[in-house]
């Protein structure tokens, strides 16, 4: 195995790690894939950096989605990167940026980019298409309600 191949499979291993610990929400070992938690999400604007900001963005999130979870599409490695298409699923249970809980399902197609320094990962790096993810929190909420909850959103 060149040291390339080595490389590419210590870093596949973080982060099938990292993408497992987050399913069973063992949010410990999902921060100890880091030596310093950055988070980008892009979708969003959302930047979450170091312990104290990270477990806030987990403690938001799984707060909204109680069962948020992963289906792993397809892993690609790159020089400083290991780029993960994933299907993001979960069912919309708690507030979420002023949208009150719809009991909604979502699924959305995501990308993101674990981007390494060497053997270390130093960010996660997610992109995904909220208007998909909208859609399908949104449905059955009545019409005069939207503009509400988008301004929310938009803050």
């Amino acid at each position: 195995m060149s040291s390339i191949d080595s490389q590419q499979a210590r870093r596949e291993k973080i982060v099938l790690d990292h993408f497992a610990d987050e399913t069973t929400q063992d949010f410990d070992a999902v921060l100890a894939t880091f030596t310093h938690p950055h988070y980008e999400v892009i979708a969003t604007g959302d930047l979450f950096d170091g312990i104290t900001d990270v477990r806030r963005y987990y403690a938001e999130t799984r707060a909204a989605f109680p069962d948020q979870r992963h289906e792993i599409i397809k892993l690609r490695h790159s020089d400083d990167s290991v780029i993960v298409e994933f299907w993001l699923l979960g069912t919309h249970k708690g507030p979420l940026k002023g949208i009150p809980p719809t009991g909604n399902a979502f699924r959305v197609r995501v990308v993101a980019f674990f981007i390494f320094e060497g053997d270390t990962l130093v960010c996660e790096r997610i992109y995904f298409d909220t208007m998909t993810m909208l859609k399908q929190l949104l449905v059955g909420v009545p019409a005069a309600a939207l503009p509400a909850l988008v301004g929310g959103l938009l803050g």
